[in-house]
């Protein structure tokens, strides 16, 4: 099947290792040129490294997403070495674990400039060349805790909650120039973020890390957790012109494991 992504310009935010990684060496897979951006050069540039090695086109970029200014500086460069930005898929990192009270006004306001304010000023930067050229794909990737809220990740679970809110909006106002925005969300997808959760939990709790896995995996259909590729090649297909008439939705990408309808 053609994904109609050949010589097309993605930008994949935090593509420096875990999903942003594996959802920018997919799209690279189907031809796309992609811009890897990631707050560590390192990080960025090797994933670069692996797109190159199998015949791929990319740029590594040092984008610190809380830092607002450099927005336009970035997406000059994207432009001026691979053409106007036809994919974005944004992917922020996540704050801290945290429960929902007692928290600083500082917290909240850092982790909303680097999860959601600079995902809504980055998509505004690129929207006017997808309204030109008439076609483009918006992707923003959120947690399985805007379905169903996880605890004590309450900074996380209201942060990108808000951004759900956000896309559907946008959806409704840009359909009629042919660009689509969607949400995928997570489940348990083996990357370091999930790692390190479940090290926090563990440590909480009293338990071995192999004991809270355990747990998890129990309540997954598929009886594990899921591989980024996996995560990286729906993303792909969002991308594609494939999914040409699907826009405003939420993409569960968990295995099953969120219980409600």
């Amino acid at each position: 099947m053609d994904l109609g992504l050949k010589n097309r310009t993605a930008l994949v935010l935090g593509a420096g290792g875990g999903l942003g990684g594996a959802i920018a060496l997919s799209l690279a897979r189907e031809g796309a040129l992609l811009a890897v951006a990631d707050i560590s050069l390192d990080a960025a540039e090797a994933t670069v490294s692996r797109i190159t090695e199998e015949g791929g086109r990319a740029i590594a970029l040092q984008w610190d997403l809380a830092d607002l200014d450099v927005i336009s500086t970035n997406i000059a460069r994207i432009e001026a070495e691979l053409g106007s930005v036809a994919v974005l898929v944004n992917n922020t990192g996540g704050p801290p674990p945290t429960p929902a009270e007692g928290q600083k006004a500082e917290l909240w306001v850092n982790h909303f400039n680097a999860m959601v304010l600079s995902v809504i000023k980055i998509t505004d930067a690129v929207l006017p060349g997808m309204k030109e050229r008439g076609w483009g794909r918006i992707i923003t990737s959120t947690s399985s805790g805007v379905i169903a809220p996880i605890p004590n990740l309450a900074v996380s679970n209201a942060l990108r909650m808000s951004l759900v809110g956000w896309s559907k909006s946008l959806a409704a106002e840009i359909g009629r120039f042919g660009i689509t925005t969607n949400i995928v969300l997570p489940g348990r997808i083996a990357t370091q973020r999930i790692t390190f959760l479940d090290e926090q939990k563990a440590s909480g709790e009293g338990r071995s890390i192999e004991q809270v896995s355990a747990a998890s995996v129990a309540t997954i259909p598929m009886g594990r957790y899921g591989e980024p590729s996996e995560y990286g090649d729906v993303v792909t297909f969002l991308a594609s012109i494939r999914a040409s008439y699907l826009t405003g939705s939420i993409i569960r990408i968990d295995g099953g494991m969120i219980a409600s309808v």
